[in-house]
Parts: C-alpha cells; sequence; structure tokens
C-alpha cells in the first residue's frame, strides 16, 4: 500500500501515525511544503507571551525529541518531504506532481491511498500597507518568533480582529507589556464564538483589565514612516498608534490542489467528504482545516477549523486507509481560549445561530462560583444555556469567567453528543468535592434556571433590556434585595431603585408597591429569584428578576 499524505502539521502526521500503526509494511510519505512539521500551532501565542521560552517546545515530542523528518523516518517509519509542494493530482495515473523548492526539481509521487490535510491560510483583508514593516500574522511558528522579537522593542501594538486568533494574539502582546488595541467590524468581539450579551460582558471585564477594543470599526488602510515601518492604523472611526501590527481576521481552506483535481468543493467552500473522510474520489481523503464537516446538532453543513477536528479526523483517515471503516459523525464546534484572566468556552449552537436556523429558542444564564465559595481559590462564572422550546432538547452551551468554565462546557458537550434534554443534563451524576466544584454543579443550576423558566416559575429580564429599561421613563421599581453593605460597593444608580434585603422582604412587603412591574436583582441572581417567588407568592402581578445578577451586568455601575 503506497500512502501520500499532502499536508503536514496537525491532520497528516496523524493520519500517518494512525495508519502506520495498522499497516507496518505500507509505504507512507507526507509532503510539507513548509520547513517545520508537526508543530503546535496553538502553542504559537504561548511562546510570543514568554511563557513558552525554549522554541523547541513547539515541535517536540513530550519526552522532548524533535519532531522532524529523522524522528518520523526512525521512530514512525514515514517518510517526510519538507520544501516539497504539491502542484498537481492525476487521478488516473494515481500521481501526485511535486517540486522541490530549494533546488527547484520537478517529479512525480505514485500513490495507491491519498490524503489531503491541506489546511487552511490566513485571510488577507484589502487593506493598503498590509506591506510595511512591523505587519505580522500569527500562522506559522516563524510568524511566532518574528513577533516575540518585534514585541521587545515596540509599545503600541494593534490587533485586527477580535476573533480567536486575535484575542489570543492580544493577550500575548499584554503579557509582554505592550498597549493593546483590538480593532473589529463587526461590533462584538469573538463573533464566531459567543452570542452577543456573553460577548459585551467578556470585552467590558477585559477592557476593565487593560485591553482596549474598537468595535464596529473599519480599517482603511494602514501608514508608516519614511523607512517603510508601521505607524498607524487608520479606521473609518479615528486613528490608532502602531508600532506592530497583527493582521488577524480569519483563515480560508486551502482548496486549490482539491479543485484542480477536480474533487467536489462543498457548500463553505471547503472541500467535501463524507463520514469516512472520503471526497469524492473514494481513493483520496481529506481531513483538518481543509474539509467541511456536518453539525451534529443542526445537520447543516460548517466549516469550523480547529486543531481538535484536525487530530480526531487524522485518526479516523488512518483507520480508514487500512479498510477499517471508521466514521467522522460530525462536529459541535466545541472551543475554549483564555484571555488575561477570563476563560471562554461553547459548544453547540448559539443563541444567534439557533434563531437564525429556525430553533425555538430559551436561553439560561447562571452567574455562579466554579467551587463551594468557602474553598480558598473559588472564583466566578458565567453559564449560558440554549435550549428548544418544544422538546426541550439542549442545543448549546457557553461559558466565560475567571473560573473553570471548560470543564462545563466539556460535560455539555458530552451530553449534546448524545442529543440530550435540559432535564437530563440536570439529572447527570457529576463529582462533587469543595476542590472542584459545588454540591450542585453550575452547569445543573443552569439547567434548573431553564426548566423554571420552561415551566414558568422563573420570570426574568436580561441585562440588556433593563439597561435600555433604564434608560426610557417607564415607571417600575428596580428592588435590589442585597444587604445594605453590598449595595455601598456597587449598584445601578437610579430614582426607581428601592433596597429591600431579602430577609426582610416578607416583613416589609406593604412597602413594595403592587400596582408597577417589580424587577429584583442582586449579586448573582439567586437571591432575586427566591424575592421574585416571595413577591409572586404575596399576590404581586409583574415580577421579573435579572438574570445573571450584576456579575452578568456588563455596563457601569456606581
Amino acid at each position: 500500500m503506497r500512502i501520500v499524505i499532502i499536508g503536514g502539521v496537525a491532520a497528516g502526521p496523524k493520519a500517518a501515525a494512525r495508519a502506520r500503526r495498522l499497516m507496518p509494511d505500507a509505504e507512507i510519505t507526507i509532503i510539507e511544503r513548509g520547513k517545520m512539521i508537526s508543530y503546535a500551532g496553538c502553542g504559537m501565542p504561548y511562546y510570543v507571551s514568554g511563557q513558552i521560552r525554549d522554541f523547541k517546545q513547539l515541535f517536540s515530542t513530550s519526552y522532548g525529541v524533535v519532531r522532524d523528518e529523522h524522528y518520523f523516518q526512525d521512530e514512525k517509519g514515514v517518510r517526510v518531504l519538507t520544501r516539497t509542494e504539491a502542484t498537481a493530482i492525476d487521478r488516473e495515473k494515481k500521481e501526485v506532481a511535486v517540486t522541490n523548492l530549494e533546488n527547484g526539481e520537478k517529479y512525480t509521487i505514485p500513490y495507491d491511498k491519498l490524503v489531503l490535510a491541506t489546511g487552511a491560510s490566513p485571510f488577507s483583508p484589502p487593506v493598503p500597507g498590509l506591506e510595511l514593516k512591523g505587519v505580522h500574522r500569527l500562522n506559522h511558528p516563524d510568524d511566532a518568533q518574528k513577533i516575540a522579537a518585534a514585541a521587545a522593542d515596540a509599545g503600541d501594538a494593534v490587533v485586527i480582529g477580535a476573533g480567536l486568533i486575535g484575542l489570543e494574539a492580544a493577550d500575548a502582546l499584554l503579557k509582554r507589556k505592550l498597549f493593546v488595541s483590538v480593532v473589529e467590524l463587526q461590533d462584538q468581539i469573538l463573533p464566531g464564538m459567543l452570542d452577543p450579551d456573553l460577548a459585551a460582558l467578556l470585552s467590558y471585564r477585559l477592557e476593565e483589565e487593560g485591553v482596549e477594543f474598537h468595535l464596529g470599526r473599519k480599517v482603511l488602510r494602514l501608514e508608516g514612516d519614511e523607512t517603510g515601518h508601521v505607524t498607524r492604523v487608520v479606521t473609518d472611526q479615528g486613528d490608532l498608534d502602531a508600532e506592530m501590527v497583527i493582521v488577524a481576521v480569519g483563515v480560508r481552506p486551502n482548496v486549490e490542489l482539491a479543485r484542480g483535481a477536480g474533487l467536489t468543493i462543498g457548500e463553505t467552500g471547503a472541500i467535501a467528504v463524507n463520514e469516512y473522510l472520503q471526497t469524492s474520489d473514494p481513493e483520496i481523503f481529506a481531513i483538518g482545516d481543509c474539509v467541511e464537516n456536518r453539525h451534529l446538532i443542526s445537520g447543516r453543513k460548517v466549516y469550523v477549523p480547529l486543531a481538535s477536528t484536525a487530530n480526531r479526523q487524522g485518526r479516523v483517515a488512518g483507520d480508514n486507509l487500512a479498510g477499517r471503516k471508521s466514521m467522522f459523525k460530525g462536529v459541535l464546534g466545541t472551543s475554549a481560549m483564555k484571555m488575561i484572566s477570563w476563560n471562554v468556552a461553547r459548544t453547540g449552537l448559539g443563541e444567534v445561530q439557533a434563531r437564525a436556523l429556525g430553533y425555538d429558542v430559551l436561553t439560561a444564564i447562571n452567574s455562579n462560583h466554579d467551587r463551594t465559595h468557602y474553598y480558598p481559590g473559588h472564583d466566578n462564572l458565567i453559564i449560558k444555556l440554549i435550549v428548544e422550546k418544544g422538546s426541550r432538547k439542549v442545543l448549546g452551551v457557553q461559558g466565560i469567567g475567571p473560573g473553570e468554565v471548560v470543564k462545563r462546557v466539556d460535560v455539555a458537550a458530552a451530553a449534546l453528543n448524545f442529543g440530550a434534554t435540559v432535564d437530563d443534563l440536570a439529572d447527570l451524576d457529576l463529582g462533587y468535592a469543595p476542590p472542584f466544584n459545588t454540591p450542585i454543579d453550575p452547569l445543573h443550576h443552569t439547567a434548573n434556571i431553564a426548566r423554571n423558566k420552561l415551566d414558568g416559575v422563573a420570570v426574568t429580564i436580561s441585562a440588556r433590556d433593563l439597561h435600555d429599561k433604564l434608560a426610557g421613563d417607564e415607571d417600575f421599581v428596580l428592588l435590589d434585595v442585597r444587604t445594605p453593605d453590598q449595595f455601598k460597593y456597587r449598584h445601578i444608580e437610579d430614582p426607581r431603585g428601592m433596597l429591600v434585603t431579602l430577609g426582610e422582604l416578607r416583613r416589609r412587603l406593604a412597602e413594595v408597591p403592587r400596582d408597577k412591574e417589580i424587577i429584583t436583582l442582586c449579586a448573582l441572581g439567586v437571591r432575586s429569584y427566591e424575592a421574585q417567588r416571595i413577591l409572586d407568592g404575596a399576590g404581586f402581578k409583574d415580577v421579573k428578576f435579572l438574570e445573571g445578577g450584576l456579575q452578568g451586568w456588563p455596563y457601569d455601575l456606581e
């Protein structure tokens, strides 16, 4: 069996390693146009930040051996051709035409099975000035080295793009003590990862910690000095000083080779594959960032390039190269990141995505502690649950916070994979000990909020809707049920506000107007929900509580 794999970063080497374990006698060749292979692309921001000091760690094994051509030949029995570009595929002859980029030599490599792991390339926006010195992308290890070197002498940095790569790059520069501005065309950060409500809260909190966001701005051009070095980013709403710029506005799948071979390109613009990761030619597989996938919730085709997906697909392709008929069922788009002290994760559909697809959606937002309040080191997190009303099926989960968010989203991803309802989520038997979580896990709490809303027990108002209401002249009561000390520490300043501590509410019901809408609030939302139920039980007709509490309030407080 002659197996040729085009692409040597993540998915390709994984497929080669799996195929070799299953087929000791196969002839396996990896073609890679770059000079580095099997490197940890997701680790590059941490090299830029200085958290990873040894550059070789990005392409070394856990036991310290560099993953180069010799490693793959000696330990895997796989031939690797670096600085070699695959230029064409002849499907009839089953040959790949290649060019040695060092000496220009052209030749062909025959195959029995072919794997395309050609990855993706960063998108270059049509902005004048991208050629200036000091303008970088964070796509290859060489990029990380250049950015780290440039950051040592820079003061002001601008990151163009507030997606996952952009924010990770911004975080790395902040750790280098640079002043960082992030420019984003859309009106929120992480537009492909978070819904607007959590994105607004996250950007508010991150700005408190030192990053400056310029959202809803279009970059018009980059300007430089007489030496050709960037000095300024010009937007449609003003200029930003910049001694260095990182462009991170997304990636596009590398499909030119597949298109030239006549393979089917899917509706997302990536290579179309079946559940076995075969292209329209059954002898050719495609994996990683160059392919589209099926979303496990919507059933739609999606393009979600992630290292986790690439590695899982590499194993499936390795199985199928050996005739095992393994299936790759699809993706949930589960992803995670960290910026400054905040963790971010999501899985499944977001609220905006679900509504656009026609789902009848209910959401629940829960502010909570990640561990028991008395255990040292506990911290806050905010979880958002997206549920289909009729079926009560969980559609997605998002989470942000300095607390342990990723654990909860990973549990939710497992539940979504098996089609869980919100009731199933609440019934999960999760482990408990004070160092790890609360007796009722925050994910359970969020599911219970959703169930209470579905059953009409909990009636909420979102932070955005309350903020809009406060800006008007509508007559209502904003009932804060925290303690006086908590109120003094920070509160919403409004003449319609009223402070009645929860423990006193039953004795002071007569002071609360019955002819007005009542909106209760507290720090996390638990006490305000209790207050809503007390007022409901006392005959009040229009009572809501602020969902997520003041912990989820993305606006200024007094």
